[in-house]
């Protein structure tokens, strides 16, 4: 997975062998890309929900409840492994 960003938006792109077997590109709003810049293999998610909580307007309880479901999409199309 590759990831940039272009003017105002974020993107994550698969890589494939072939440039035709790219089935996606991501567009990720400013909080996915701070999730994403977050998701560094070292960092819980208890302190990236931290983090997202004093950097946003949203509630300790929304923020991880949409930090878990973004992570799982992230699993499902194999942007992230579990660590």
């Amino acid at each position: 997975m590759v990831a940039r960003r272009i003017g105002d938006e974020f993107i994550l792109v698969p890589i494939r062998q072939r440039a035709g077997e790219v089935d996606s590109i991501y567009t990720l709003n400013e909080v996915g890309a701070r999730v994403w810049d977050l998701l560094d293999g070292q960092t819980p998610l208890g302190d990236i929900r931290a983090a997202i909580v004093t950097e946003f307007e949203v509630g300790p309880e929304d923020a991880e409840s949409d930090l878990l479901a973004f992570v799982g999409q992230l699993l499902g199309v194999g942007a992230i492994e579990e660590a």
